[in-house]
This record gives structure tokens, C-alpha cells and sequence, in this order.
């Protein structure tokens, strides 16, 4: 899976797609499991950024539920923290099964109907 380390437009996998979309974050713990809302930004095909009151740590790995803009179906994607500067995380797009390597698809493919709009 490509991994979203490094800066500098030059590193990019993908192009970003500065859109403003909300989204609820589920944190999966040993002991419990906490949820929180935020909003996510600097989308794109691998991964998106996002801004959320609650202290995630490097590795640790969410779900992240958004409605992209270009839909009103809901999706359901797991992600890795990857980077983190105070409450803005960067996270990765996980697919582990078909399942979710459809999901991170259908994201995917909505996204790249954004971009060709903008």
C-alpha cells in the first residue's frame, strides 16, 4: 500500500483536491473504541487530511465516514495515521479485502469526477 510520508508537492502520488467534507472518525483501541467528528481536507486517491478533537497516534488505525460531495452514499473506509501535526492527521486509505478495496474504489472514482468538474 503507498504509503503518504514525505512533503513537498514534488512527492505526491496523487493529486489533492482542496474540498471541505465532514466526517466521523472511529478510532479503534485494545480496550475501547472512541468515535469523534472532524473534517476532512486536502483529499485525494490515497489518503485525505483531517482535522479532529481527539489525540491519535501514529500507526493507530480509524474508520473514517464521509459522504463525498459528487453522492448522498455514505462511505466507510479504514485508514492508518501517518502523519500528525496537533489535531491534523494524515491519514492512509487501507483495503485489506474485496470489500473494502471496493469501497476505496467507489471513493476513488467519485473523486476523480470532482477534480474533472474543478
Amino acid at each position: 500500500m503507498p504509503s503518504l510520508q514525505g512533503s513537498g508537492a514534488d512527492l505526491r502520488r496523487w493529486q489533492r483536491l482542496s474540498l471541505e467534507v465532514p466526517v466521523r472518525l472511529v478510532v479503534h483501541r485494545p480496550m475501547q473504541v472512541d468515535t469523534t467528528n472532524g473534517n476532512g481536507t486536502a483529499l485525494n486517491e490515497g489518503g485525505m487530511c483531517v482535522g479532529a478533537g481527539i489525540e491519535m497516534q501514529m500507526g493507530e488505525q480509524v474508520t473514517v465516514e464521509l459522504t463525498p460531495p459528487s453522492t448522498s452514499n455514505p462511505l466507510r473506509l479504514w485508514a492508518a495515521v501517518r502523519n500528525r501535526r496537533g489535531h491534523q492527521y494524515g491519514l492512509e486509505f487501507l483495503a485489506e479485502n474485496n470489500g473494502e478495496r471496493t469501497q476505496v474504489e467507489r471513493f476513488r472514482h467519485d473523486l476523480r469526477a470532482v477534480q474533472q468538474e474543478n
